[in-house]
């Protein structure tokens, strides 16, 4: 029997052009967590993908307990005992956890027998692996650290001996990340294989055995993590030195660039989620709202710059009010100086299909400087594109690539350029670095302290809470669609965690 889980031999992939993964090689041990990592279009995903089957290496060999496989689909991979633990979960929202864990794996034709030892077998994972998880709740109804507990018991259900999570603590609180770990120890004491994929160094160094760096898609170092630092990974993923701390001068803050005052916002279903929210952002300041995911953040971006309509409340921009409650016109608010970066990239900052250089000038199209009379002016698009593509190091450099070609990280730097290029003077930023590699992330982060030290007003939405304290200059907290709190940028990790569950919060309302 071999000791390596997983050997990867000579993996080669390419799409089009586009070299994603160049002769991989790669051990994992039995029983360990190995962490990968890589800045964005490393192959790091591609490779993962080609380990679960959504992709066909174009040469090379997986081996899996010392046996050759072909993995040609997802089936073979779970049949080869693989599980795949995914960044945004692949759950039936209003199916309970029990209907999610056996949906595709159901063993009875009599439905009410398969459900009987699908129950009997969720039981046990759960107490073998404290995963505790409540089998008829239903999905949505549920936090996203449950949610998460849901994917693993899936891929355990289905005998995974080998688990691939992608970013999984992107949604999670500290005390859920921790929670999460606890359970990746448990797995690995129970004889498990995990492999790690996430750009947060510090996590790699706290739950990993061995790490493997990846960078321009070629596997150049595996080390032992006990024998390895933040800052050595971070030069090998780029390939130089990496500033890993924020430096920041004092603000200067000054007028009022936005207010908002008893903001009241409901979504389709008619629940509040942003609920009586007041607060003012100055030029020269940033403002961060910490909070897990869910919590009001993302509906509070959306009103303020026109995309959903509040039930109540009064926003100014600039001292003039914004029509939050009737019709507020992104566009209207672009041409006053609000600019927006949003959290979903995918379905609100870009149009996969267009090409870069079309991405890159999306709601700003109507720009003289991109038109030739009535027409679009395509040469100074794409010059534009270019000169935007040069300065944010967005990979590969070229604008007419269909932006769904490129990878996360670089689609948000797409959005980041064309955003922050039109010198708004006030920006609102949900989630800048997610999916974001470190050496993207040390330039985003230093844009943005840029943008406020020109006398900026930016509202930062972050569920990074490192983020959220080094770019912050006043943090304030959300819950349950409220601001339950506001701190310094020296508030603990711990003491923003409670507020982020809503403890504190209450604590303070009270009093």
């Amino acid at each position: 029997m071999s000791e390596f889980a997983i050997e990867l031999k000579g993996i080669d992939k390419s799409f089009g052009l586009v070299h994603a993964n160049r002769n991989i090689n790669l051990k994992v041990s039995k029983g360990t967590i190995h962490g990968i990592i890589g800045e964005n279009g490393a192959g790091k995903s591609t490779l993962m993908s080609i380990l679960y089957g959504f992709y066909q290496a174009d040469r090379g060999e997986i081996h899996i307990g010392g046996k050759a496989v072909a993995i040609r689909d997802p089936n073979a991979a779970i049949a080869a005992g693989i599980g795949m633990v995914h960044q945004h979960f692949m759950l039936v929202e209003n199916f309970t956890v029990l209907e999610n864990v056996m949906l595709g794996a159901e063993e009875s034709q009599i439905l009410n027998a398969g459900i009987t030892k699908a129950r009997a077998e969720l039981k046990r994972l759960e107490k073998e692996y404290a995963l505790e998880v409540d089998p008829d709740a239903v999905i949505e109804e549920l936090p996203v650290g449950i949610q998460q507990r849901v994917e693993i018991l899936k891929a355990l259900y289905r005998k995974a001996d080998i688990l691939i999570l992608d970013e999984p603590t992107g949604v999670l609180t500290p005390a859920e990340a921790d929670h999460l770990f606890r359970i990746l120890e448990q797995l690995k004491a129970q004889g498990k294989t995990v492999i790690l994929i996430t750009h947060k160094l510090r996590e790699i160094m706290a739950i990993t055995d061995e790490v493997s760096v990846m960078r321009r898609g070629e596997m150049v170092a595996t080390r032992e993590t006990a024998k390895t630092s933040v800052e050595e990974l971070a030069e090998l993923m780029v390939g130089r030195r990496v500033l890993l701390r924020v430096e920041k001068g004092e603000p200067k803050p000054a007028d009022i660039k936005l207010s908002v005052r008893n903001l009241t916002v409901r979504d389709g279903r008619g629940v509040t989620m942003v609920d009586n929210v007041s607060f003012d952002i100055r030029a020269g300041e940033i403002v961060g709202i910490a909070g897990v995911a869910g919590n009001g953040q993302s509906e509070l971006l959306e009103a303020i710059s026109g995309i959903r309509r509040a039930a109540s409340g009064d926003v100014t921009l600039n001292g003039q009010a914004i029509d939050v409650t009737g019709h507020a016109d992104p566009a209207k608010l672009r041409r006053r100086g609000l600019a927006h970066v949003p959290e979903d990239r995918h379905h609100v900052g870009l149009v996969l299909k267009f090409e870069e250089s079309e991405n890159a000038i999306l709601g700003y199209h109507g720009d003289p400087k991109y038109l030739k009379g009535v027409f679009l002016n395509i040469d100074a698009i794409r010059a534009d594109a270019e000169e935007k593509i040069a300065k944010y190091d967005i990979r590969p450099p070229n604008a007419r690539l269909k932006t769904a070609n490129f990878s996360g990280g670089n689609q948000q730097k797409i959005v980041l350029a064309r955003e922050m290029e039109r010198d708004p003077d006030v920006l609102l930023i949900g989630q800048p670095t997610r999916g974001v590699d470190v050496g993207a992330i040390e330039f985003i982060h230093k844009r943005i302290i840029e943008m406020r030290d020109q006398g900026k007003a930016v509202l930062l939405v972050s569920v990074e809470l490192d983020e959220i304290r080094a770019l912050s200059d006043r943090i304030l907290v959300m819950f349950a669609g409220r601001v339950v709190g506001e701190r310094t940028p020296d508030a603990t990790e711990g003491e923003l965690g409670l507020l982020m569950a809503g403890v504190e919060g209450r604590k303070e309302a009270a009093e």
